[in-house]
């Protein structure tokens, strides 16, 4: 069984959920995979032209069985006749999907277009399915938002199944009448750092707090500017890209670090002493599994979360700290600082949140 993924992310970025499910889909069934790169689906705006682009690229090396296509298109998608506008330069692409889908073949989408609802018409495909990764159209303002939860529920709709990446998730698209199947994220165990990690305790040493992740709308920094008072002693360090304004007068012990590799960001969490997640409550939240609480609790990491999406779900977790307000952010540092865990249950935690352990389980449904 072949996959022609049309993702919501180029190949060449850090490795996240699409980068993982394609890899574990060819682990399974030795297939190779067309992996279609992500075109504008909304109308552009000022600050696409203001934003500064990463000082270096992240790139996945590419195996032999995976081949890369990037469609063209005008960033014009949310408007009436866009589709039909486009199409004309998605001819080849077209093409090239219909002479790759020879023998049976699978469609997974990972972000609704025009492109993927015209590939689902397509009658070249055993199967197809629509990797839930977020809510999507909270990602969009105005009438691009409109239109993108138009054609992700057409979606939805138009698939064998829906894979949601979390309850929440799940329970809406069920109400909605479709297929939908809970596929939480996880780890990639096999890439993680060694255990037991070296953390050399030192008389006097500085407590680190840290946060792997991108500062956006949904970041709390109240949270933060709080929890940084609470613990003067303390650093704060907050590792990702910013977008967005972020307040002017923050406490002298939060550390902002610009984004950093996959591999170099989990060598990164390996200083911390607490993983910090903490997001405000939103549209997007609400429909959020964070990666970085399988990074963090992988490494060993006990983790102080702000109650949102599935963290809402942990509350009795092993190594979760769940923060239901800036009030009672001293007694869940001191709960996670005085939490320990054994190298075994570390261990078996990696085994059992793996994304090939998540993809034993999901496989039988998805091929």
């Amino acid at each position: 069984m072949k996959l022609v993924y049309l993702s919501p992310v180029s190949w060449h970025s850090f490795a996240q959920r699409p980068h993982e499910l394609v890899r574990q889909f060819h682990a399974f069934t030795q297939a190779p995979v067309l992996w279609v790169e992500p075109y504008p689906t909304r109308l552009p705006v000022l600050a696409d032209l203001l934003e500064r682009r990463p000082a270096h690229a992240q790139h996945q090396p590419q195996p032999d069985w995976l081949t890369l296509s990037q469609p063209w298109a005008l960033p014009i998608e949310p408007l009436p006749g866009s589709g039909w506008l486009n199409r004309l330069f998605w001819r080849p692409l077209i093409q090239q999907v219909r002479d790759f889908a020879q023998g049976p073949t699978q469609l997974g989408i990972g972000k609704p277009s025009h492109l993927a609802l015209q590939l689902l018409r397509e009658p070249i495909f055993d199967s197809s399915f629509y990797d839930v990764m977020d809510n999507m159209p909270a990602f969009y303002h105005g009438w691009s938002r409109r239109a993108m939860s138009r054609r992700q529920h057409e979606t939805a709709k138009a698939v064998t199944m829906a894979l949601t990446s979390c309850s929440s998730l799940q329970h809406y698209w069920l109400q909605q009448e479709v297929n939908a199947r809970l596929l939480l994220n996880g780890c990639a165990s096999e890439r993680l750092p060694p255990l037991p990690l070296s953390r050399p305790a030192t008389p006097g040493q500085r407590r680190v707090f840290g946060y792997v992740g991108t500062l956006a709308k949904w970041f709390d920094w109240d949270f933060i500017r709080s929890l940084a008072l609470e613990f003067p002693e303390a650093e704060v360090r907050l590792i990702g890209p910013q977008h967005g304004p972020i307040p002017s007068s923050l406490p002298p012990n939060i550390l902002r670090l610009p984004a950093l590799s996959h591999e170099a960001a989990l060598e990164t969490m390996t200083e911390f002493d607490i993983g910090l997640i903490p997001f405000k409550r939103n549209d997007i939240t609400r429909f959020v599994d964070p990666i970085k609480y399988y990074e963090y609790r992988a490494l060993g990491l006990p983790v102080v979360s702000t109650i949102f999406g599935e963290m809402s779900t942990r509350r009795h977790a092993p190594g979760v700290f769940l923060s239901e307000a800036v009030a009672d952010i001293p007694r869940v540092i001191h709960q996670a600082l005085a939490f320990n865990e054994s190298l075994g249950d570390t261990l078996r935690f990696r085994e059992a949140n793996s994304w090939t352990k998540r993809f034993e389980v999901a496989h039988a449904t998805i091929l």
